[in-house]
């Protein structure tokens, strides 16, 4: 009989961190775990606290209450901080923060303990790993930003932590380069088996790196989850808007039940009169030709088709973008579909939603507009 995997080990624990700066809370209770082996992703706008929560983690910066434990040990609390230098834990910024006057090797070998002879030969297995070998008599000024980058990272992992925080790490790089970096990054941190903290405004790139995504918002984390249960199953309208467009729909609940332009949504838990917003991506709206002004059939998993209009048609790359305009209230829908599909402006088409892509949530009062389905 095969035992269960175990889940990895806790490595660092932040918990019920409350901090301000004499202006008002910047984090508000915040507890997160993090995983050897695993990366998780403090994703949030600016301002949210993610930076704050990182820079506690690291004790550059005292909580007003709360604890930090790293590798079981409390190195945080009301009568204990730990520095920095003593955690154990590495640390890379966007700026890289390298030493000018220093070559990239001894850069790299900043902080390194050991025999002259060891700390060289790691030093140069690190920077042939991120294919710098040769670079290292160069000084930072001498190279770009990517190698700059590479080389913050070598240095952050050569005293051998077991935590790794970044703050923003890719942000000053190149759009060209940054998806290349990012996956040398995640390879690199995956073989040494680090725990990592990083911090991001942008979606996509906690997509593309994270193991567990902690989605913050006012000082608070509000949803930690896979990246695929964070873009699934959003907790509210505000955290599906902030990884794509969405297209709102309003309507207000009767007997368990909203009616809207694509047909009634089942909506348990709701009061009557209450009013609700049913989400939905622009990818998940299906769209079919007007044909003598008989749409398609309606269908279980679909509901009722309801028409619109085309108001613009843009073509991106990878898919085409159609900006429509409902017949029933006149409010704006939009669509997406892989390819090129470039309808006219003018052009009557059919939309209907996949239902299991939905998200039915309470009516946020200050995003309600008046439309016939409001009663």
């Amino acid at each position: 009989m095969t035992e269960p995997a175990q889940m990895p080990e806790v490595v660092l624990s932040v918990s019920d961190i409350h901090h301000d700066y004499g202006d008002g809370a910047v984090l508000d209770g915040v507890s997160l775990d993090l995983r050897q082996g695993e990366v998780t992703c403090l994703l949030g706008p600016s301002g949210c606290g993610k930076s704050t929560l990182l820079r506690i983690a690291a004790g550059v910066e005292r909580q007003v209450s709360g604890t930090v434990e790293v590798n079981g040990e409390l190195v945080s609390g009301p009568h204990l901080h730990v520095p920095p230098e003593g955690r154990g834990i590495g640390l890379m910024f966007q700026d890289f923060a390298l030493f000018p006057h220093l070559t990239v090797s001894r850069n790299v070998a900043f902080g390194m303990n050991g025999a002259t002879t060891a700390r060289k030969a790691k030093v140069e297995e690190l920077l042939e790993r991120v294919g710098l070998g040769g670079y290292g008599d160069r000084y930072p000024h001498q190279l770009s930003g990517g190698e700059q980058q590479r080389v913050a990272l070598v240095r952050a992992l050569a005293p051998g932590p077991s935590i790794l925080l970044m703050d923003e790490p890719f942000s000053g790089l190149d759009n060209r380069l940054r998806d290349g970096i990012r996956d040398q990054t995640l390879e690199i941190l995956r073989e040494e088996g680090t725990a990592v903290m990083l911090v991001t405004h942008e979606p996509e790139e906690a997509m593309r790196m994270a193991d567990q995504i902690a989605l913050m918002r006012g000082g608070r984390i509000l949803q930690v989850g896979g990246p695929y249960n964070i873009y699934n199953a959003p907790v509210d309208r505000k955290a599906a808007e902030f990884f794509s467009d969405v297209n709102v729909i309003h309507g207000v609940v009767r007997d368990f039940q909203t009616e809207t332009p694509f047909g009634q949504f089942l909506t348990p838990g709701l009061t009557d009169n209450a009013d609700v917003e049913i989400i939905i991506r622009p990818q998940h709206l299906k769209m079919d030709f007007d044909r003598n002004g008989r749409g398609p059939l309606p269908t279980a998993s679909d509901g009722i088709p309801a028409r619109g209009k085309v108001t613009r048609a843009r073509f991106m790359g990878n898919l085409s973008i159609v900006d429509l305009e409902m017949d029933h209230d006149g409010s704006p829908l939009k669509a997406t579909i892989p390819g090129v599909f470039l309808p006219k402006p003018g052009t009557p088409l059919w939309l209907s939603l996949r239902r299991d892509r939905c998200f039915v949530f309470p009516c946020e009062k200050q995003s309600r507009v008046e439309n016939p389905y409001f009663a």
